[in-house]
């Protein structure tokens, strides 16, 4: 019997902020190609548990492992430039056009070029027209910001990309926009995304598994079924009251129709 490894996973992992436990004990497995969506109450941990990815944040106790090694022992900085990391502020250098923007990553790294998605197929990743290559980030909507931010993230062609509340900053409407680019290009490249939300729809929407933080540690790790049809305590019950099974299977139907 062949035993999958995660490419990432949480060994007892503990995080004080002075004396203030956000998390503790937490165990939490990811295989390769998974969606998973972290979602809680405010200051629950999520974005914690996000930049342990990329070691922006240590532990206090336990291990993060990705591929399965322990990232405390491994070059630091060599692994953030090989993972994708996208904000909610975006982050674009204003000085840089849209397509120096996308080739920074790359040209940090001492790869091949072929290994590198251009930056034209990028733009047509994420649905904005390749003139926009050439302008700066303070002649761009948000949403294109946002879009090109999603680009450069994806510019190296990384196996994990890290999202933290990427939309919470744009109007309704760009964000159903967004919701369906992310999920083509999942669908499209197979990378593994961990993506932060405080929106219990959209985390349901996007996930092939969510986990939902509370009480220091993760409440409940299972696909959007599993959550809605059999919720593990009265916290996600009620987290998850306002979002039905019919609801998430018929967005998500008709964002593959």
């Amino acid at each position: 019997m062949n035993i999958v490894q995660p490419i990432i996973e949480f060994q007892g992992v503990s995080k004080k902020y002075g004396e203030n436990q956000i998390l503790h004990n937490v165990n939490l497995a990811i295989s390769k190609g998974e969606f998973v969506t972290l979602i809680g109450r405010s200051g629950c941990g999520k974005t914690t548990l996000l930049k342990m990815i990329n070691a922006l944040t240590q532990p206090d106790q336990g291990k993060v492992l990705v591929d399965g090694r322990d990232i405390s022992q491994t070059d630091q900085i060599a692994l953030r430039r090989n993972i994708g990391y996208v904000i909610q502020n975006v982050g674009l250098f204003p000085h840089m056009t849209v397509r120096r923007n996308i080739r920074y990553v790359p040209s940090l790294l001492k790869r091949s070029s072929k290994s590198y998605t251009p930056p034209e197929k990028l733009m047509d990743m994420v649905s904005l027209e390749r003139e926009l290559l050439e302008r700066y980030p303070c002649e761009l909507s948000g949403g294109q910001k946002q879009r090109v931010g999603i680009a450069r993230a994806l510019a190296a062609a990384p196996p994990i990309l890290l999202m933290d509340e990427p939309f919470g900053a744009v109007d309704e409407i760009t964000r159903k926009q967004l919701q369906a680019s992310i999920q083509k290009i999942h669908r499209q490249l197979g990378i593994t995304i961990i993506f932060v939300t405080h929106a219990i729809d959209e985390a349901l929407l996007l996930g092939t598994k969510t986990a939902i933080l509370g009480g220091q540690s993760v409440l409940q790790y299972d696909t959007p079924e599993g959550i809605l049809t059999a919720p593990a305590d009265p916290f996600v019950k009620e987290l998850t009251s306002s979002v039905s099974l019919e609801m998430i299977q018929e967005a998500k139907s008709g964002e593959k129709s």
